[in-house]
């Protein structure tokens, strides 16, 4: 049976941070101070020693540039621990980050993940957790997270539907009564779209670029419907043929040629959990609309083009990157009033009780 402190003692002496583990960035959120962190999720390792070189945006910075001894990767993929042993140093790294001063006691840590994951996942998530220092573990799903940080009223009899598209999954679920009445994950989400964009430019004009500058284009000018004024950025890749640097220039209407199919794979599924939902639910999100969130709720266009495939209201909610780790601080700030809508352990006791 795990140590707990009683709660006087745990404010004093020990921190409570929220985590939004992502496949693209991991957000901590410190209780008393907000959103403390955002780091990318990638970690630099030495593969002759095996230490860590860099974490977060210093590794970032190393994708694609480092010597062979040196190998910069992103330990989550698609949402889920890849790497466990790199993934524990980087959690280790970014609680050490978020806490000013060293604690008496490690940090109660609520974590968010993707809705379906399995049980095992969900225990890498906790032990890696564990390992990097956190004395009691909350698990929560990222689509609840997010409907909470959203202050959204997920405890009311009444359906609210949100979609997080993320980096490496999309969650999409409807909520109602403090649980999730349907969801659905998939791995299409921004990585995707990264890779398609990568890929189009690979095919069309004979150009090799990285995942990091396929992103920056898809910053730059993407855009899901045809904007008032074309967009275009300059870019520079390997050509294919002569094996030289090239610079070319890319379009709106490039990217929308990218990443047309892999869009229209999460309209597609989107209308899935609508068609299973129960049909009060469905009158709900009808009045109420679908809320928006994650980095994919900022490409220009998506809330137009899913509101005419749906035929519902679409609303993007405030500060859609940080909506999931907000959500994990409104569980900190109140975990018992919370803890229905954490995620049950495998023994089917909840998390950290």
């Amino acid at each position: 049976m795990k140590f707990k402190l009683p709660k006087k003692l745990s404010e004093r002496f020990s921190r409570e941070i929220g985590i939004d583990l992502g496949t693209a960035n991991t957000l901590v959120y410190l209780k008393g101070r907000g959103v403390v962190v955002n780091e990318p999720s990638v970690v630099a390792v030495n593969q002759k020693t095996g230490q860590v070189v860099a974490v977060g945006t210093q590794a970032r910075d190393m994708l694609g540039r480092t010597p062979l001894h040196i190998h910069a990767v992103r330990p989550l993929v698609e949402g889920v621990i890849s790497d466990f042993e790199v993934t524990e140093e980087m959690l280790s790294y970014l609680i050490k980050k978020a806490q000013e001063e060293k604690a008496t006691f490690g940090p109660r840590v609520v974590i968010g993940v993707p809705s379906g994951v399995t049980n095992v996942e969900i225990r890498a998530v906790r032990d890696a957790a564990e390992n990097a220092g956190a004395r009691e573990v909350f698990i929560i799903e990222e689509p609840m997270a997010a409907a909470l940080g959203a202050r959204l009223p997920v405890h009311e009899p009444v359906g609210t539907m949100i979609v997080d598209i993320g980096g490496g999954t999309t969650d999409i679920a409807l909520i109602s009564l403090g649980g999730i009445v349907r969801a659905k994950n998939i791995r299409v989400a921004g990585d995707v779209l990264n890779q398609d964009i990568a890929a189009y430019v690979r095919s069309e004009f004979k150009i090799l670029i990285g995942d990091r500058t396929a992103e920056d284009v898809k910053i730059a000018v993407g855009s899901i419907s045809k904007p008032l004024v074309p967009l275009q950025t300059t870019i520079r890749g390997r050509d294919l043929v002569t094996g030289l640097p090239r610079e070319i220039v890319v379009t709106d209407a490039d990217v929308r040629d990218a990443v047309g199919g892999s869009v229209g794979t999460i309209v597609e599924a989107i209308k899935e959990v609508i068609e299973t939902a129960p049909p009060e639910v469905v009158a709900d999100v009808m009045q109420r609309g679908i809320y928006l969130t994650g980095g994919g709720a900022l490409l220009r266009g998506l809330p137009e083009l899913l509101a005419a495939e749906l035929k519902v209201p679409i609303h993007v909610v405030d500060d859609p990157l940080t909506t999931v780790v907000r959500g994990t601080g409104m569980v900190l700030e109140d975990i018992e009033k919370y803890r229905s809508v954490l995620v049950d352990d495998e023994d089917g006791s909840f998390a950290g009780f």
